[in-house]
């Protein structure tokens, strides 16, 4: 299979150099020419880690979007969740073959439903389309030219817009350890970072500023408070999807599948010590600033999305709209203006059984 990345930071890097490994043709595209530029110096993509050490060479590293889709067989896109609305209408203006599949590697909560909304609204058909519950890796780049990764998904969960069979076929290939489920809300409800990021970032907001995050966020930051609260959060989530039809593990047992709780773990109520334990996050550091992803991401495209199910589906969240409150304070940044709200999903107005009939065909 011909597969276009759509961006290279370290999620992205690591899925050129598993479908290399795979025996897939890969072109990259990122919007960075100085991003592109470490990879060219060192003739390649560097990894290292859990996907074993080496070096993969792409088809072709491009920062002209229309040329880098050119002849693929399918899209995976690897960006921020924030990007995924200009990149669809990036596409859309492309002109790219209504046949190409999409698979958001993830879509967060509420991706499929956002580009789908982005691309029609430049008046074209929106491709197949398909997302990812979570991140397929734990990576991160230390170095511009190598990606190192810590973890690989042992599971994650799949589902597609209805008409996007192209779509869900394209991410099972590339994908084998995603499981299909029914719909885009039970993917997007199972995004874990909307409730492993939140109550770190808000409770350890201070630490945060005044170390430059220099702590383990997943160990040094998970205290029994932060627990607490990312417990009810997680509570929260499962009522949300139980309302929907979806019956959803808790966070430690979601974790598990995806192999950031060790296997070993058997209380599942302890998210302390379940997540302080978890090997493949152990070294990660806690954001750098309230301009980290964990502030931009998880609370205008992670808690904000949630909230309007929550709404839709006439479950109370009040510990997410407490911390989405806290997070906009706090980072200065209004997220409902700016993030994935009802509109930008083309869900405003709905009501539960209009959802379902729109996330089911």
């Amino acid at each position: 299979m011909r597969v276009t990345v759509i961006g290279a930071g370290a999620g992205g890097c690591a899925a050129v150099a598993e479908f290399m490994q795979a025996g897939h043709e890969v072109q990259l595209w990122n919007r960075s020419a100085e991003t592109l530029g470490a990879f060219e110096r060192a003739r390649g993509v560097e990894y290292e880690g859990v996907l074993g050490d080496g070096i993969v060479r792409p088809r072709l590293m491009t920062t002209d979007l229309r040329e880098a889709v050119e002849g693929a067989d399918a899209l995976v896109c690897t960006l921020p969740t924030f990007s995924h609305a200009p990149v669809a209408r990036a596409l859309a203006a492309c002109g790219v073959s209504r046949d190409v599949p999409v698979v958001l590697d993830p879509g967060h909560t509420g991706g499929a439903l956002e580009f789908r909304a982005a691309y029609e609204a430049r008046g074209a058909a929106a491709p197949p389309i398909a997302e990812l519950s979570t991140l397929t890796y734990v990576a991160r780049k230390y170095q511009p030219q190598r990606v190192t990764v810590t973890g690989r998904a042992k599971a994650v969960r799949v589902a597609a817009l209805p008409q996007g069979e192209a779509a869900l076929h394209a991410a099972r290939t590339l994908f084998p350890s995603a499981t299909p489920v029914r719909d885009v809300l039970a993917t997007g409800l199972s995004n874990v970072n909307m409730v492993l990021h939140p109550p770190g970032a808000i409770l350890g907001a201070a630490w945060i500023e005044a170390t430059g995050g220099d702590f383990t966020f997943y160990v040094e930051g998970m205290t029994p408070g932060v627990a607490r609260v990312m417990q009810a959060l997680d509570d929260e989530r499962r009522a949300v999807g139980a309302a929907f039809g979806h019956v959803l593990p808790n966070l430690i047992e979601e974790m598990q599948a995806i192999g950031t709780v060790e296997a070993s773990v058997a209380d599942t109520q302890d998210y302390a010590a379940a997540i302080s334990g978890g090997k493949a996050n152990s070294s990660i550091k806690a954001p750098g600033s309230l301009a980290h992803r964990y502030y931009l991401e998880d609370f205008g495209h992670g808690l904000l999305p949630f909230i309007a199910f929550a709404q839709i589906a006439g479950v109370a969240v009040p510990t997410a709209a407490s911390l989405f409150g806290l997070g906009g304070t706090l980072a200065g940044v209004d997220y409902a203006d700016k993030g994935r709200t009802a509109a930008a999903m083309g869900i405003a107005n709905l009501d539960r059984d209009a959802l379902l009939a729109l996330v089911r065909g």
